[in-house]
This record gives C-alpha cells, sequence and structure tokens, in this order.
C-alpha cells in the first residue's frame, strides 16, 4: 500500500498564526487539491494528522472543527481528489499529551490503523519542525513545503537528517511520482 501523511495547515491550505476557526478561514493552497488528486490516482491512500490546539484553546469547539474537515472534504471531491482519513491532536503544549506533534503518538495511531509495523519509507509532508519530527520517529520520509511556516521552519535549521525540501505540495507530489 502506497500512503502518503500530510500535515494540513500550511500544506493543503493556508495557515494563520490566530488559528483556522470557522469553515471560512480554511482555504485552499493553490494546487495542493489537485496534487491530492494525483496521489489518488497513482494509488496512494491520503491521510492527514494534524495539531488542533485551538479546540483545547476553546477557540472553536469539536462541531467547528468537523465543519471544517466537510468543507475541505467536499474542496477534494470537487478537484477530483480523496483523503482517506484525518487525524488530529485537540490537545494544547500543556496537556503534554502523546498525540500532539512533535510526539510521535498521532502517527503510531496511523500506522496502527493501516496495519503498518512503523512508517518506513512514508512520505510525510509538513511545514513545521515538529511536523518533521514526528515524522523520522517512526522512520516516515520527512519533506518540508516552504508554504505556510515552511520559510521559517527552514531559515532556523536543524532539519532531521534527510528532510527533502519543495516549494510545495504540488512539487512534493511531482517528485514521488516521478521517482516510481
Amino acid at each position: 500500500m502506497n500512503l502518503i501523511i500530510l500535515d494540513r495547515d500550511g500544506v493543503i491550505n493556508y495557515d494563520s498564526d490566530q488559528f483556522i476557526k470557522s469553515p471560512e478561514e480554511w482555504k485552499p493552497i493553490p494546487g495542493s487539491l489537485e496534487a491530492i488528486a494525483r496521489l489518488n490516482q497513482a494509488g496512494y491512500r491520503v491521510v492527514v494528522a494534524t495539531n488542533q490546539s485551538g479546540v483545547g484553546r476553546g477557540l472553536f469547539d469539536m462541531a467547528t472543527l468537523n465543519t471544517i474537515h466537510d468543507k475541505m472534504h467536499k474542496a477534494c471531491a470537487l478537484a477530483g481528489a480523496r483523503i482517506d482519513g484525518v487525524f488530529f491532536c485537540p490537545h494544547t503544549s500543556e496537556n503534554n499529551c502523546e498525540c500532539r506533534k512533535p510526539k510521535s503518538g498521532m502517527l503510531e495511531e496511523i500506522a496502527e490503523r493501516y496495519n503498518l509495523a512503523d512508517l518506513s519509507g512514508v512520505p510525510a509532508v509538513g511545514d513545521s519542525l515538529r511536523d518533521l519530527q514526528a515524522a523520522v520517529k517512526l522512520q516516515a520520509t520527512p519533506y518540508l513545503v516552504l508554504t505556510g511556516k515552511g520559510v521559517k521552519t527552514q531559515a532556523n535549521g536543524d532539519l532531521p537528517e534527510g528532510t527533502q525540501v519543495f516549494p510545495d505540495l504540488a512539487a512534493v507530489v511531482i517528485d514521488l511520482l516521478s521517482a516510481r
């Protein structure tokens, strides 16, 4: 099975320092939905792994998060794309949970759900260091995109060994599919 793990904010849709708190604030990055469609057509299962501490901070509730994800799924469908699963952590860093990236609990849940012993070789695309750190803990291949917080993440350095850097998700997909 071909599996790919995508962060949400800053990879699929525009990010905001004030959090994406409503469906109206969720806006796809140009080319991201079409990139997901290309992955689907190439036989990839696409899953999202996203920290959503806005829930834990009381900025929005679970019903609103579900409505945001519903908008994402509908936008994907209009582009001929499909996201097979959305995994999220609703906690704040103060909760010290195991599911919040950079910890690996959310990615462990993905591996378990898809019956994988680990995530060796599975591409994991993010725009922040914590996305990449969570990925390498389970041997996933880290990809940094320069959308969202990606430029700042790259400038700060200390990327995990083997991190590949691309301008956006569309460029990651072109590279992945050309290597097949």
